[in-house]
């Protein structure tokens, strides 16, 4: 199993220099993956934007939206583009991770439809990739058009991976859920004919060193504000310590992950220095 991070950037307060040395030390650091989260009503950097900062800053790293809210974004050749244009600022290294999102506010402020985001992301995975193979919009994909990994829980969300997608890319829960339906991805990619295997991604939040409690109940106490018991949830279930967070890890490479990012609570260098030495040899 690979390891990723992903960029703090929905801790408040980080600034710009800091997202960008984060990058420089976890390509550093070995870690296969670098990944941001998407809000729109929050005040994080906009996941494109940020990750064409990151592409400047590293030079291996794999760069990946763990998820892209695609459907307020309306224009799919838009979106099309903006991805293509990370990919090739980047070498070829964007991993384009999509899902419809579940938060009304965020597609209220874009004006855009709550109640057929599932429909109108399957037509934008569609139309994506007629674009990038088209060659009219670009620029050219360089080795190729960026990998796609469907995110979401739903039945249609699972569906969605076989008939659009390259992978699976969960949502932060427990790893007993992640190996649910990572088997059912796999089982609805074997019934659809598609070749070989999708590749399965989950994350996991976390926070290390003294301050860590702290830190897990203030970030995602404030993240996970609109979801009542799910914040206590996800406040327990997050790891706070080396041995938890790599007990963490055994748990879902047990349970077929293929890479299981880390989401940092807090913003601090420290951070990203505790996680690899937490994970050791395996970072």
């Amino acid at each position: 199993m690979e390891y990723g991070v992903a960029l703090p950037t929905m801790v408040r307060g980080v600034r710009g220099g800091e997202l960008l040395d984060w990058a420089r030390r976890a390509e550093a650091a070995g870690f296969a993956d670098l990944a941001v989260l998407d809000r729109l009503v929050y005040g994080n950097a906009e996941p494109l934007v940020a990750l064409a900062a990151a592409a400047a800053a590293t030079e291996r790293i794999r760069l990946t939206t763990g998820i892209l809210i695609a459907p307020y974004r309306g224009n799919t050749a838009l979106v099309a583009k903006q991805a293509a244009s990370v990919h090739h600022l980047s070498d070829g290294r964007l991993t384009l991770g999509v899902a419809a999102g579940a938060r009304p506010d965020d597609y209220a402020a874009a004006g855009a439809e709550f109640g057929d985001r599932g429909r109108r992301l399957d037509t934008m995975l569609a139309e994506m990739r007629k674009i990038w193979a088209g060659g009219e919009i670009g620029p050219e994909p360089p080795g190729g058009e960026p990998e796609i990994l469907v995110g979401g829980r739903a039945p249609a969300a699972l569906r969605r991976v076989a008939a659009h997608g390259d992978g699976y890319f969960a949502a932060a829960g427990p790893p007993h859920a992640f190996a649910e339906r990572a088997a059912e991805v796999r089982r609805r990619w074997r019934e659809s004919g598609r070749p070989g295997e999708p590749r399965v991604v989950a994350q996991a939040y976390y926070a290390l060193g003294p301050d860590a409690d702290a830190a897990v109940r203030e970030h995602l106490g404030d993240y996970y504000s609109f979801a009542g018991r799910l914040a206590a949830m996800m406040i327990e279930g997050t790891p706070t310590g080396a041995a938890r967070l790599r007990e963490t890890a055994r748990a879902f490479a047990e349970a077929g992950c293929d890479e299981l990012v880390l989401v940092p609570c807090a913003s601090g260098p420290e951070q990203l220095d505790l996680l690899a030495d937490a994970l050791g040899e395996d970072a």
